[in-house]
């Protein structure tokens, strides 16, 4: 495929400007910890890698910053397609009884229950032919 063809605009592309924002937010906002992020990571270039990958791949730099964007802001979906709705109600649901109990006993059976979950969705990782 030619450059040019790649480069060809569709009706449904954006323009995206990617500014740098140091804030300012208050220490005590929730997502505090987000907005420090937002702003270390503003510092650095990421059109770098991109270019740099999209000259490698043949892939326009476009074309990958609104893969990588996709990627992230769907990796929670994603994480729930991979692990499943009744892996993600049952993890969801064994924190929700431990914060309505609200003791230390609760939210360390909640935990345990937690991680033999995770071990369990990790056996196929460690042993991939567990299943055969």
């Amino acid at each position: 495929m030619s450059k040019e063809a790649m480069n060809q605009s569709h009706a449904d592309d954006q323009i995206v400007t990617l500014i740098r924002w140091s804030g300012p937010w208050d220490s005590e906002d929730p997502d505090a910890n987000f907005k420090e992020e937002v702003a270390a990571y503003g510092l650095l270039d990421p059109l770098d890698t991109i270019t740099q990958l999209s000259d490698s791949l043949d892939i326009p730099v476009g074309a990958l910053a609104r893969y990588v964007l996709a990627k992230w802001a769907t990796g929670g979906s994603e994480g729930m397609l991979h692990i499943g709705g009744t892996s993600v109600q049952r993890m969801h649901n064994a924190c929700q009884a431990a914060e309505e109990e609200d003791t230390d006993e609760a939210r360390l059976r909640a935990y345990q229950e937690l991680r033999e979950m995770v071990r369990w969705l990790h056996l196929p990782i460690e042993d991939p032919t567990i299943y055969d």
